[in-house]
This record gives structure tokens, C-alpha cells and sequence, in this order.
């Protein structure tokens, strides 16, 4: 009997566990992000005016700040691209970049990245199923653009991104007829990556297979 209570209050205390830990990873890695961006000139600033700003010399205290500052920064750049002028610098900024060719070419394919999750591709849903691994199953993608081959064929670059860190992934190019489209927006299907499969309901509103 108590065997079978403490393997009862083991699973549950799992159980419990297993979403705090999901979001605290996620939430760890976002933070983690953030702070690295301005965490070495942070760093250097105070250690450059240690009479000044001593009392900051704590990784406990610089991580958080550098994660503040991001968000304000990020906040400022938001506001300024929605505004003429800040549109305006954002151009000149690009010029600039046309004439590195490697920053070009990542800045260029980050950007498109970016506008193609916000809009739906022409003829085909951005979140759809394809089978990956195998022909047996299915997995998540997202469409970046549709294509034709050399015969008129149209495909599809689908990325298959891992869970629960969705960072890492696959491109796959898949024949368009072979995709199956679902009606869950990129939101949703984030939430399903992240949460690996727990917020997905008991019965999906699209077909898992392709019908004949």
C-alpha cells in the first residue's frame, strides 16, 4: 500500500512538475537571449566606473539589467520604425547594409523570414502537416514560400522547427499537393511546438492525412 501511494504522489508531483519546468526552460533561453545582447558593454560600463556603479558588480544583479534594457530598447525601436522619421533611419540602415555582402544576405533573409510569418503564402496555409520523418507520420511546419521546379511543378520550403525549443529545425521541400492544411495560426502552432503536444485539443478541426 504505501508502495503504491508514493509511486501515486511521485506521478503527480511529475505531472506537476513537467509544465513549470517546460516554461522556465523557455523562459530561461528568452531571458538568456535578451541579456546577452547588452550584457558585455553593461559589464565594461561598470567596471570602467566601479566607484560609481561598484555596487553592480553582480551577475545576479547585471543579468536582469541587461534584460531591462533590452525590452526598453526594443520597446524604442518599435515605436521609432512606426514613425517617419525612425522609417527613415531604418532605410538609411539597410543602404548600408546592401553594400556588406554576408550581413546582406543573412539581414535580407532574416527580414523576408519575419514578413513571411505575418502573412499567409499565396494558395496554401502557413501552418501545415507533412510527413516527416516518415510517410507513417506527421509533424508541424510552417510554409516560407512556394516555388515551381523546372517542369511547373509546385513545391513548398516548409520549416519543421523541434520542440520544445523551436530554434532548431529542418527545411524541407515538399511537393505542394503532399501538404495538408490546417486552420491553426502561427500562434497556435507555437503553443502545440512548445507545450509538446499538451495544449492540442482531444479532437483536431483538420484531417491528419491527405485525403485521396
Amino acid at each position: 500500500m504505501r508502495s503504491l501511494h508514493l509511486q501515486r504522489y511521485l506521478f503527480t508531483g511529475l505531472l506537476t512538475i513537467i509544465p513549470l519546468w517546460l516554461t522556465w526552460i523557455v523562459f530561461k533561453w528568452i531571458f538568456a537571449l535578451l541579456s546577452e545582447v547588452n550584457l558585455p558593454w553593461i559589464t565594461a560600463l561598470v567596471n570602467a566606473y566601479p566607484d560609481t556603479l561598484g555596487h553592480l558588480q553582480q551577475e545576479w544583479l547585471l543579468s536582469p539589467l541587461a534584460f531591462l534594457i533590452t525590452l526598453v530598447l526594443l520597446y524604442v525601436v518599435g515605436f521609432a520604425a512606426s514613425r517617419v522619421l525612425g522609417q527613415r533611419v531604418l532605410a538609411i540602415f539597410e543602404r548600408l547594409i546592401e553594400h556588406i555582402p554576408i550581413a546582406h544576405s543573412i539581414y535580407g533573409g532574416a527580414k523576408k523570414l519575419m514578413a513571411m510569418l505575418q502573412n499567409k503564402p499565396g494558395g496554401t496555409q502557413r501552418v501545415v502537416l507533412i510527413a516527416f520523418p516518415s510517410p507513417q507520420l506527421r509533424t508541424i511546419g510552417f510554409v516560407t514560400r512556394v516555388f515551381e521546379d523546372a517542369d511547373g511543378v509546385e513545391y513548398a520550403a516548409v520549416y519543421v522547427p523541434t520542440t520544445p525549443n523551436p530554434t532548431g529545425g529542418y527545411l524541407e521541400i515538399v511537393p505542394v499537393t503532399e501538404l495538408v492544411a490546417t486552420d491553426w495560426s502561427v500562434d497556435q502552432a507555437m503553443a502545440f511546438i512548445l507545450s509538446v503536444g499538451a495544449t492540442s485539443p482531444d479532437r483536431l478541426p483538420f484531417p491528419l492525412a491527405r485525403k485521396p
